[in-house]
């Protein structure tokens, strides 16, 4: 039976599991992430702490190569043309594959997950930043240099507040969990959700607001990529409950044409915070 390997390099955590031809996780370790300067070692010494496997990948926040090198990360500002692939391969005397994070995690949820049976499917990731993946024709895309997929960076308005990456009015500083802080004038995500559970109309408000962008998002999305299904993982869906509702029904008046198509189904992920260790352990198999 084939034992896979796959690590996820988080904004604060590393997760590595192996998993066995059943897809059934059979080991776990978890390490704080690193300073780029001190990843591969990092991750070295979870594949050794894993223990016996046929396979290893690695997902890697930001945009990665399809050559397995980072050309650039939000968690790692130094992590430039970092070649994550070759030196970690080097490192562990064997094959090493390589992805971006959600592209990862977008293969979990497909092949595992919420997206099982669709032939189009969109996942996008709500945390501190977005990210993406799209499979086209029951195909996981990469793009034609490996990035495709940063729905975080669509800008959904041009004069819009600045984001990080340089541009304005990016996607995420509206509809990530540091967007919905933000859109509440300081609290915590987890304060909103809790002061909105408790039918505080304010808070209602703002988590209304916020789903109208999401919703925004996943109908640009779904207006150009048509899918079967729309799924939405991340940190921010542990409140799922609470906002799923909304993004549904806002969703379903911002896509084009709404009256006059069959509409994409928009769930929530189901492979939870270890989607993305899963999906590097079967890179392998989409290579």
């Amino acid at each position: 039976m084939t034992l896979a390997a796959g690590i996820d390099v988080g904004g604060t955590k590393c997760l590595g599991v192996v998993v066995d031809g059943s897809g059934v996780i059979v080991r776990e370790v978890r390490r704080p992430t690193p300073t780029a300067n001190l990843l591969v070692g990092v991750l070295q010494e979870i594949a050794h702490e894993l223990g016996e496997h046929d396979t290893i990948g690695v997902g890697v926040p930001g945009l990665i190569s399809r050559q397995g090198v980072i050309r650039s990360s939000p968690n790692m500002s130094t992590a430039i043309e970092m070649p994550v692939r070759e030196l970690l391969s080097d490192a562990l005397g064997e094959h090493v594959w390589c992805d971006n994070d959600a592209t990862c995690a977008t293969l979990a949820e497909w092949q595992m997950g919420a997206g099982v049976g669709a032939h189009d499917m969109v996942l996008v990731t709500l945390g501190t930043g977005i990210g993406g993946g799209i499979v086209s024709g029951g195909v996981l895309q990469h793009g034609a240099h490996g990035h495709a997929g940063e729905a975080g960076h669509m800008v959904v308005d041009a004069h819009g507040d600045p984001c990080p990456c340089g541009q304005r009015g990016c996607w995420e500083r509206y509809a990530s969990g540091v967007g919905l802080a933000r859109l509440s004038g300081g609290l915590s995500g987890e304060e909103v959700i809790g002061r909105a559970r408790r039918g505080d109309g304010p808070a209602v408000s703002v988590v209304n607001t916020y789903c109208e962008w999401v919703a925004l998002g996943l109908a640009n999305l779904a207006n150009f990529s048509d899918p079967d299904v729309m799924v939405i993982g991340g940190g921010v869906m542990e409140a799922a409950d609470i906002l799923l509702p909304p993004i549904r029904q806002h969703f379903a008046r911002l896509l084009y044409a709404p009256s006059h198509r069959q509409h994409p189904r928009v769930v929530g992920a189901e492979l939870g915070e270890r989607a993305g260790a899963i999906g590097a352990s079967l890179l392998h198999l989409h290579d």
